[in-house]
């Protein structure tokens, strides 16, 4: 087997970096620069000198009946490993925020860089860091862009697969509904009560809606919004440090932003992450699902 599983509590470190740190460490042979912006295109067009380009969707697969589920440790270790990521190596991720584009350009909505840097954490890399603002920071403050290619080495790496992360579809129908556990859906609050893109409408019963968008600068998707803000609005619904937060969405992707939140900016000390979401749940016909803005 090439992965090993950890629950070591200690690493890997997820943090958010300004875009002054990031000009400043531009020269650093050791950081290794991630663009992720939902457009191939936009990264030839320009991006910040030395990155290097991974779309998100090469991070999930269809598995099973699930079209979204995590690929496998194996074949993370030939995605990375050919990017150039090592265990221990500072890797700076970062994406773009709603640009003003042609219809059937892909529109980036900010979750790029949280998915992508979960996924890191996920297997196992230990200094994760995400751009506070992402690209529209950057360029907002006249960074340097260019149009020459980052270039990927190939390293070793063998992913350590963070099951402390995880809660599974069994542990989360399990914990749902005890009295010191919370729910979150982050998706947008009309899917959470009514139909989506999903066959069956609504939410899984129980979960409090916290859309992920709440978390970020209403004119920045990338942006955090201050310590404050954020601490108001999770203790407007109750969540709160001493509780295990499950965090969930549609397909797991807007929910990496609030579970690295919450378990990495804020520190709240039991945080999980059910990848599987609405996708998974609703996909059993037996399991009920609620529609309206009640959690039940």
């Amino acid at each position: 087997m090439i992965v090993s599983t950890s629950t070591k509590p200690e690493y890997p470190l997820v943090s958010w970096v300004s875009s002054e740190w990031l000009a400043d460490h531009l020269d650093d042979p050791r950081l290794l620069i991630v663009d992720c912006r939902q457009s191939s295109h936009s990264y030839i067009g320009n991006h910040i000198p030395g990155a290097i380009y991974l779309h998100e969707s090469l991070l999930r697969m269809h598995i099973g009946k699930i079209p979204t589920r995590w690929i496998s440790p194996e074949a993370a270790q030939i995605i990375l490993s050919t990017m150039g990521i090592e265990e221990d190596r500072p890797v700076v991720v970062y994406s773009d925020s709603k640009p003003k584009t042609p219809l059937l350009q892909p529109v980036n909505d900010g979750f790029e860089q949280t998915l992508v840097a979960y996924c890191l954490a996920r297997f196992g890399c230990r200094k994760v860091k995400i751009l506070n603002g992402g690209f529209l920071q950057w360029r907002s403050e006249n960074r340097p862009v260019g149009t020459d290619s980052g270039i990927a080495c190939p390293s070793p790496f063998t992913p350590d697969v963070q099951i402390n992360f995880l809660a599974g579809y069994e542990e989360c129908k399990r914990l749902k509904d005890e009295p010191d556990v919370v729910l979150l859906d982050t998706r947008p609050s009309s899917l959470y009560e009514g139909q989506g893109t999903w066959a069956r409408p609504g939410h899984i019963p129980g979960a409090i809606n916290l859309p992920a968008a709440l978390m970020m600068d209403a004119g920045n998707s990338t942006l955090l919004k201050t310590e404050s803000e954020l601490r108001r609005i999770l203790f407007s619904q109750d969540i709160t440090p001493e509780k295990t937060v499950i965090c969930s969405c549609g397909t797991g992707r807007s929910a990496t932003a609030v579970f690295l939140v919450l378990k990495y900016y804020l520190g709240y000390p039991d945080v999980l992450m059910y990848e599987g979401g609405f996708t998974e749940w609703s996909s059993y016909p037996d399991n009920p699902v609620v529609t309206g803005k009640s959690p039940r």
